[in-house]
């Protein structure tokens, strides 16, 4: 069970996403992103070296709030072999020391666990309370289903999109709607 430590970050975990999320072509924003926490849920590495967080942000910088999916990779070196878009960027962890932050659609730990609470074999962990799950986060794949998970960036409230085999999905706060939920994750049929 991953450890959450009540410390500083430097930068924080919205600087360093402020800075990262413009240079995404799934950016929807004209300018710096000023970003709030909407939500999100963490998943554990068998192995207790990865970090594993699911964020929802909101950007309230344009013309309407726009909450992106940010699946973050902690670590505590570089991932090997990892392209250059992976990393998201370094911080400073008060307690763990200089912390590798990917984005988790590129890191094969993260995406392992995303595939197995898919397939019902591990469950999510609330975002912010060390032990705690998050009965919130729901997990479907149809029977037969290949569980390739696809990350959903811009979230939307509502059900599974069409001609899906599976989705992950939970809730955040909206900018409007108090709270609302969607997928965080969406499995394609083949």
């Amino acid at each position: 069970m991953s450890i959450i430590h009540r410390t500083t970050l430097k930068p924080t975990k919205l600087e360093l996403i402020a800075d990262w999320l413009p240079k995404q072509p799934w950016y929807q924003g004209a300018g710096t992103p000023e970003l709030t926490k909407a939500g999100g849920f963490r998943l554990d590495d068998p192995a207790g070296e990865v970090g594993m967080e699911f964020m929802a942000v909101t950007d309230t910088s344009g013309a309407r709030p726009v909450t992106y999916h940010v699946p973050v990779a902690y670590r505590g070196a570089p991932l090997p072999d990892a392209a250059g878009d992976a990393l998201i960027g370094t911080v400073v962890h008060g307690v763990l020391g200089e912390r590798w932050v990917y984005d988790g659609a590129h890191d094969p730990v993260l995406l392992a666990q995303l595939t197995a609470l898919l397939k019902g074999e591990v469950p999510a962990h609330a975002q912010s309370i060390d032990g705690a799950l998050d009965p919130a986060v729901h997990a479907r794949l149809d029977e037969g289903a290949a569980a390739r998970p696809e990350i959903v960036r811009v979230l939307e409230p509502g059900g599974a999109a069409p001609g899906t085999a599976g989705e992950v999905s939970a809730e955040w706060r909206s900018a409007d709607e108090g709270t609302v939920r969607g997928a965080f994750v969406a499995v394609r049929k083949a």
